[in-house]
């Protein structure tokens, strides 16, 4: 794992199930990491905020019912 990942707060939505089947986020800088909560030592993906902004309210249109399907 890249070091600027190590000293970061990874967070874990509060919507998340009581066992760790789901992802953590930080930020760091310019980038938001994301990451498999069951492997905390594992690899990271990295996103810029724009695009972490436009994932997030792909997911929240989805979960709402208001996405455009293609």
């Amino acid at each position: 794992m890249v070091e600027k990942w190590d000293a970061q707060s990874w967070r874990k939505s509060s919507h998340s199930p009581g066992w760790d089947d789901c992802v953590e986020m930080a930020g760091a800088a310019s980038v938001v990491g994301v990451r498999d909560s069951k492997d905390s030592g594992g690899p990271v993906l990295e996103f810029s905020r724009r695009e972490t902004a436009e994932l997030l309210n792909h997911v929240r249109a989805v979960v709402d019912g208001s996405a455009v399907r293609a």
